[in-house]
């Protein structure tokens, strides 16, 4: 009788610097958050004012915890001495972990994949921070789907504590318990999804802002009257229409149809208005306007 097959759960690798991709508003936080634990980190993105943008917010970031007490000005000097930025992948040959953080846009991660995965050396990890994206057809796209994972962080990374682990169909042990471990480094708590149309959060979360969208939309309340009644009503810290806007309304509409196009459910159906808003460039707090306009000092409802 052959001996039964054992499989390894130890870590595929030591992470000890780390690359991300994309230094938007996930991004830089990201980056934020690994320098901070300690790792050095290399932030790529395609424009050099994109990158000077991400570092100011990363320095206003870490002074926000300083005056909360939360780091030390020796913590902040340290991190932003960890945080090197540059505008080509080549930067990315010898990192133990990249982390694509681009927008929601299939296209536009796999274009990065097929880029990056040849400068990487071979036994780098690989990981997404979709929010919705199946991790097994992004995984496909590379050329290391056993040390491919989703590493989903909630928006603001800084702040927030939950960090999804997605393993696709072929993410080996070992790579998984080295992004676990990883996430627990950086102060985080890992939530463990399976492969499904948008995982935990988007499931639940994006639906509800889709329905308070169509609630508006129905004129069954105003953008104000909504935001009031969740807020007061059900104790959310923020409205769902606001929070749509921080979140960005082009990624909520993205992911809506990821759910709907990968569940085949008509209750995921995008609602009309949040298209027309996306189809206008009403993006939310990144385009100055979405459901409040934002070019006043105090935001206010557009509906």
């Amino acid at each position: 009788m052959n001996a039964p097959v054992s499989v390894r759960n130890e870590p595929l690798t030591t992470i000890k610097s780390i690359g991300v991709i994309g230094a938007g508003q996930m991004g830089s936080g990201i980056a934020h958050v690994c320098a901070l634990a300690g790792y050095n980190v290399t932030l790529v993105d395609v424009a050099k004012d994109q990158l000077d943008k991400a570092v100011t917010n990363i320095d206003r970031n870490l002074s926000r915890q300083v005056g909360r007490g939360k780091i030390s000005e020796g913590d902040k000097s340290s991190a932003l001495g960890r945080i090197k930025t540059n505008m080509a992948l080549d930067a990315l040959s010898e990192v133990d972990l990249a982390i694509e953080a681009a927008t929601e846009n299939e296209a536009v991660k796999r274009k990065i994949f097929v880029d990056l995965c040849p400068k990487l050396k071979k036994d780098a990890i690989l990981a997404t921070n979709t929010s919705s994206i199946s991790i097994t057809r992004l995984a496909s796209t590379t050329d290391r789907p056993g040390r491919f994972i989703g590493m989903h962080f909630m928006n603001p990374v800084p702040m927030m504590e939950l960090v999804e682990l997605i393993r696709g169909i072929a993410t080996e042990p070992g790579t998984f318990q080295a992004v676990r471990d990883l996430t627990v480094k950086l102060g985080k708590i890992p939530a463990v999804s399976e492969d499904f149309p948008a995982f935990i959060v988007n499931r639940i979360l994006l639906p509800m802002i889709n329905e308070a969208v169509y609630t508006l939309y129905e004129g069954v309340g105003t953008v104000e009257a909504i935001d009031t009644s969740m807020k007061l009503g059900a104790h959310h810290p923020m409205g769902p229409l606001e929070l749509a806007d921080f979140i960005g309304l082009d990624t909520c509409l993205s992911i809506m149809q990821v759910l709907h196009d990968g569940l085949s459910d008509s209750k995921y159906r995008p609602c009309p208005l949040l298209v027309k808003y996306v189809e206008a460039g009403w993006l939310g707090r990144k385009a100055g306007r979405g459901f409040y306009d934002y070019s006043g000092e105090k935001p206010v409802p557009t509906r």
